[in-house]
This record gives structure tokens, sequence and C-alpha cells, in this order.
């Protein structure tokens, strides 16, 4: 009965806010725009809002930290003016420490848009801790995002939880949804437009963000359905400089046709060195070796920065080593072939289905 309380509350305060239609965002926030605000830039010959052939002047530098986070994921921009965004906030053991710490680390006093690319408790299991630390310690949440597609544990609960307590502003973003981030573009890809279903992975929020003439996309853990629609549907919209692989580096993401369109020259792998799911899988850290991709993977080189003034890129990494993914092949321990051929975590107590 509380799963289906606090669902209901959520999407009643969405409503009521004026946030959700069913099919795209409505809403006064100016950070956010709508395919009908994109109208003007269509007429114009852009697609989706973004003429990727006349890239804006930018001033100043984006930062992506890709945060290790064990088998989890954690990835903080941070634009010019100092505006932040937090996609995903590790796992649910961590409760959001580690993150939290990484970020006042970065001097983070405020984070302006709260991402979780979908309710698995690995990818939002410091959303909870993460707004209470914010919103009573520092200078708060601006506004969180998510997929609109419910997860049935009590880590989604917490998450929840926090948004209604501290009042957090939630909006649901599908495909076509323009984020303003300063200087940089946020363009949603994923999840699909209306009706998408209830399936988490096929509904993870996909993000091409881009700063001059800089791309970078993020798909959470989008798998190969997932994937081919956004190739069908956005083509060369997908390509990107810099790629963070998607779920974790498992086969299940990052397909042929995917990563022929997004041709990315660097990629950054988030999952566990020892992962129980044998991330990043074999195949993947070969395909990337052929396609002559720099690999950064956090378990091995720890957090990886990416700097860019819009158009040159540096990375900084924690521990040095080979970016070639062919070298982190022969350094990943070797694979347990029943845990190759898992893709879903164990059920735990903080992702179990709660009773009744």
């Amino acid at each position: 009965m509380k799963r289906l309380l606090l669902i209901v509350l959520v999407v009643a305060m969405l409503v009521l806010a004026g946030c959700v239609d069913g099919t795209s965002i409505e809403t006064d926030d100016p950070t956010v725009q709508t395919d009908d605000d994109l109208e003007d830039a269509d007429s114009n010959g852009a697609e989706d809002g973004h003429d990727p052939g006349d890239a804006p002047d930018v001033d100043g530098e984006l930062e992506i930290h890709h945060i290790d986070v064990g088998q989890a994921d954690a990835t903080l921009l941070i634009e010019p003016s100092g505006e932040t965004m937090l996609i995903d906030s590790g796992d649910w053991r961590q409760g959001g420490s580690d993150v939290i710490e990484y970020l006042e680390a970065q001097d983070v006093d405020r984070i302006d848009h709260l991402v979780a690319t979908h309710g698995h408790a690995d990818h939002i299991g410091g959303h909870d801790g993460i707004i209470e630390h914010y919103e009573t310690e520092r200078d708060g949440i601006g506004t969180a995002y998510d997929s609109g597609v419910a997860a049935t544990s009590q880590t989604y609960d917490r998450y929840l939880d926090a948004i209604e307590e501290y009042d957090v502003e939630l909006l649901i973003v599908e495909e076509g949804d323009h984020i303003e981030f300063g200087e940089a573009d946020v363009n949603v890809h994923n999840p699909p437009a209306g009706d998408s279903g209830s399936d988490l992975h096929y509904n993870s929020v996909a993000l091409i963000i881009e700063f001059g003439e800089f791309s970078y996309l993020t798909t959470g853990d989008a798998e190969a359905d997932a994937e081919q629609r956004m190739v069908d549907e956005h083509g060369d919209q997908l390509e990107a400089d810099a790629y963070q692989a998607g779920h974790h580096g498992s086969t299940t993401s990052s397909t042929t046709p995917f990563m022929d369109q997004v041709t990315p020259s660097v990629a950054i792998i988030s999952s566990a060195y020892d992962s129980q799911y044998g991330h990043p899988h074999d195949e993947v850290l070969e395909d990337y070796a052929e396609r002559g991709i720099e690999t950064y993977w956090t378990a091995v080189h720890g957090d990886v920065v990416l700097t860019t003034d819009g158009s040159d890129i540096a990375l900084e990494v924690e521990h040095e080593f080979s970016t070639d993914a062919a070298d982190l092949l022969e350094e990943k321990p070797a694979d347990d072939d029943e845990t190759q051929e898992l893709i879903t975590p164990p059920i735990d107590v903080a992702t179990a289905p709660l009773a009744g």
C-alpha cells in the first residue's frame, strides 16, 4: 500500500505542477523545453532542436567526472558557470556517502539537475541520502529528472520519500525533451515518447550533452532494443566524441549497430574490478580495441575526469594505466561462465518487492 500511495502521490504532484501530459513535459521551468518550444529551430532545418553543423561558441570548460562507485554509476557534470548535473548516484549499499564525499571534495554546494536514468538500486542508491544532505546541509537540489517508470524496491521508496519530504521538483523526461544546462545543451533521446511500457532498461534515460563542438552520450542501462530504436529514430544525432558505456560494459549494450552510429573516440566504463556479472564483458572490450576507442575503466583507473573547452578534450585519472581496451582485457579477472550470463542484480533487502 505504501508503494501505491507513493506512486500516486508523486504522479499527482507532477500533474498538479503541469509536468506530465502522458507524452511530453509541460512546465514553466525554463531549464526544460518541449518539442513545441523547439518548433522555430525545427523550421530552420534542425532536428529535435539541434543542428550538429552549427556548434555554438562557448567560454570556459565543461567537466565530466565519472566517480568510481564500484558496480554502479554516478557521473557529475560541472559547466563553466558552476551549474551542476549529477547523473545517477551509486549503489544502495553506500547510501550516497561515497558520492557526497566526492561532491564535497569538488566544492559542489548545490545540485542543479539530479538525473535518475532508471530505478535500479545501483543507479539511484544514493538519491535519498544526497537529497537529504543537499537540502539540509547545502544549497539544495534544483530539479530531479526521471524516466517515469517505477521500480518496486525499498531503494526506490526512499528516493520518492526524499522527493516528497523536501519538496523537490520532479520532472518526467522522454525523447525530444531538452534541458538547459548553462552553456551546454542536453537532449533526451530515450525513453520513447508516449506509453513505452514498464521495462526499466528499455526506458533508461539517454542523454546527449553538447558543449561547443564536443558531444557526450550516456545511456544508463539501455540495452539492444533501446539502442536499435535510438538508431532508427535519431541516426547520426547519436554521434559522440565520448561515450559512457551502456550497462557497465555489458554485451546487452554497446551493440554493433549502435556503436557504428555513435563512433566515439573515448569510452568510459563504470563497473567493479571483480564484477559478479563479468563487467565489462570480454566481447565489448574486444570490440572497443578493434575500433581503436580510448577506453577508461573506473575499476582500474579510479575516478575519471574528462575536461573539454568545446573543441579539445583532456582526461585525468586517479590511477595510471593503459587506455588500450586490449590491455584492459588482459588486466580483467577471468570470467566465471555463470556470472557472465547474469544480467540483473541479485534480490536483496533493498531491491526485493515489498510485501503486500
